[in-house]
């Protein structure tokens, strides 16, 4: 009997996500997957001088190192990432199911949900502030979201390392599943009336999602509908603005002053 086409499609993609590697580039960046147990380590391609400031790293990780000569690195990196004579050939990391990481925690649990945000460096940089302020997960789409790129892992400097990054099929289906969990789900929007801080006041004994788009379109139009409250960052001057990452951070840190009662 012939298959399906969405469980042909489904087949598929798991095996390209099995083939799938990421080349990691950088010392801090590859300082931290080295040293990360979870990280699958496929191969290494180093300078003299990266090895030398590696070294503890790569003895703890147990790989051998391809030496390179800086002038001709052989790396398959775009012609402008800085490696600083570093780069880590990796699989990308399996965090596991949402209702396993979004659930527990210290304190009022707060997740970041990203609605087509494709900026690689806008996504490391949130990753990065939310590891800051706590946040047990920030979750994007498998697909038109940013995936685990060298360039990502860079900006999140080693954040990508340590700090959940959830990849799922719908997003829609995601708020409804952390919902259903008991979170409360707050999609920022400019022209929003309720400022944040008063929704995450009125929220003050549940985990919350906070849900931003990106920068331009914003949220769409079902993702805003999904959400319990749309609600904005005041700004103290008349014309104001914020890209997708610093607006996570200002928000994400209003979230981590709540406490539990």
């Amino acid at each position: 009997m012939k298959k399906p086409k969405w469980v042909v499609e489904k087949e598929r993609s798991k095996r390209a996500a099995a083939q799938a590697t990421v080349w990691l580039f950088g010392l801090h960046a590859v300082r931290d997957a080295l040293m990360n147990p979870a990280r699958e380590k496929l191969r290494l391609v180093v300078t003299k001088n990266a090895h030398d400031k590696l070294a503890d790293a790569i003895e703890t990780a147990g790989i051998e190192p391809e030496m390179a000569d800086p002038r001709k690195f052989p790396a398959p990196l775009d012609p402008g990432s800085v490696h600083q004579g570093a780069a880590l050939e990796v699989k990308p990391l399996n965090w596991g199911k949402l209702a396993d990481v979004c659930i527990g925690g210290t304190g009022l649990p707060t997740v970041v949900l990203l609605d087509q945000v494709t900026d690689p460096h806008n996504v490391g940089a949130v990753l990065r502030s939310a590891e800051v302020f706590g946040a047990l997960a920030v979750i994007a789409t498998a697909r038109h979201a940013a995936p685990e790129t060298g360039a990502l892992a860079k900006t999140a400097s080693g954040a990508l390392e340590r700090q959940p990054y959830l990849r799922v099929r719908n997003l829609a289906e995601a708020m409804e599943e952390l919902r259903a969990m008991g979170y409360v789900l707050l999609g920022l929007a400019g022209e929003a009336d309720d400022p944040l801080e008063t929704r995450l006041d009125a929220a003050s004994d549940r985990p919350v999602a906070l849900v931003l788009g990106a920068e331009g379109p914003g949220l769409r139009q079902k993702t805003r509908e999904i959400c319990d409250a749309l609600v904005k960052i005041p700004f103290v001057g008349e014309f104001g603005s914020l890209n997708v990452s610093n607006a996570a951070a200002v928000a994400l840190y209003a979230a981590s002053r709540r406490t539990a009662s």
